[in-house]
């Protein structure tokens, strides 16, 4: 019983580390910027409730397509929305998206 309970632990343990390195990060050389055509004005609010969130970059390719800003409702009450950032790192830069608080 001790065997397949330390085999069942194991093969446990292991899984988390196969799903958690499935999301792993594009990494770019240099930082991207917004594209040079594009034009940022905020359309009007659609209601009170509306949070504006910051352009986004998403993943796709093996880089990242920016996505412009937009209008959203918070997921709960007096939720906060945190912009995404690049992060630097030895190999380059990651995108780290932006999130609700």
């Amino acid at each position: 019983m001790k065997k397949y309970t330390r085999f069942l632990m194991l093969f446990t343990v292991m899984s988390l580390f196969a799903v958690a390195s499935s999301h792993a990060q594009i990494v770019v050389r240099a930082r991207l910027v917004r594209p040079g055509t594009v034009v940022v004005a905020r359309p009007m609010r659609p209601s009170p409730r509306h949070v504006w969130v910051a352009e986004e970059w998403t993943p796709g390719g093996g880089t990242y397509a920016y996505r412009a800003g937009y209008w959203a409702v918070p997921p709960r009450p007096h939720a906060i929305w945190i912009a995404g950032r690049w992060r630097h790192t030895h190999r380059g830069y990651i995108w780290i998206p932006g999130r609700w608080r």
